[in-house]
């Protein structure tokens, strides 16, 4: 059974959420798309809020992920005990609400497990150490296949979880980095057939910071008052990447990236 799964990068603030809502459904019919997954942590700018998961879920998404900015938006908190198919960081300490790591039914019944992960490297050293919660997470499961978004800082630990999954004999065939809103140009397969790329990017406002109002990033840097961060205006970008899953040998064969600008 060989699938089409994709990856959508950070969406940030409601203006995200509508290119989400405007392009994802013709995007998912064009390309053949059997399952989607997309990181909805910058929802609200830093956080987000149960109705804009209703509305990503709306939009078409399968799973949604979430990141560091997960608690920013204490409303999300009962959302996650409640549903099943939102995913925070599995490496948050086991006292936090929600799941890290969930098992969906996916095209043709296959059993596709989604695991949410989150960096250390100049993140919060207090989280579990990713890398051996990884694999006894997985071992623990009944699935076909299962992906990982690792929302993570640093490329090296993006790239060392994916080198690290590889070959694992796991049928991990994807992994992707979030958190850094900036498309990288490294798709690849690597030796064993995982499907790696660094960062998917982001959704949202295309001439920005990060999603943000560049005035208040440039703020920042030279040094004025912090102030409540806002979404910028103006067109907005869909970025995000295709894998080509083989479930039954549990590896990918081909990866592409989709990005869409208004």
């Amino acid at each position: 059974m060989t699938f089409n799964l994709l990856a959508v990068g950070d969406v940030v603030g409601d203006s995200g959420i509508e290119m989400l809502a405007r392009h994802l459904p013709a995007l998912k019919k064009m390309k053949d798309i059997g399952f989607v997954v997309v990181n909805g942590e910058n929802a609200s700018g830093v956080g987000i809020h149960p109705r804009q998961a209703d509305a990503i879920f709306d939009a078409g998404a399968d799973v949604i992920t979430l990141g560091n900015h997960t608690w920013n938006r204490l409303q999300i908190v009962k959302y996650l005990e409640s549903n099943d198919s939102i995913l925070r960081p599995a490496n948050y300490t086991s006292r936090v609400p929600g799941r890290g790591f969930g098992v969906f039914c996916g095209p043709g019944g296959t059993r596709i497990g989604v695991m949410n992960l989150i960096g250390r490297t100049e993140m919060d050293a207090n989280f579990d150490n990713p890398f051996t919660l990884a694999p006894r997470l997985i071992r623990s499961a009944d699935v076909d296949v299962t992906v990982v978004d690792f929302h993570a800082e640093a490329t090296s630990e993006k790239g060392a979880m994916a080198y690290h999954l590889d070959g694992l004999g796991l049928n991990v065939a994807a992994v992707w980095g979030t958190h850094t809103h900036v498309p990288t140009a490294d798709a690849q397969i690597l030796p064993h057939g995982l499907g790696f790329v660094t960062d998917l990017g982001m959704t949202g406002p295309a001439h920005s910071v990060l999603g943000i109002r560049p005035d208040m990033a440039v703020n920042r840097f030279l040094g004025g008052l912090p102030a409540r961060y806002e979404s910028a205006d103006g067109p907005c970008k869909l970025e995000s990447v295709l894998f080509t899953i083989d479930a039954a040998r549990g590896v990918c064969t081909a990866l592409e990236r989709l990005d869409i600008h208004e």
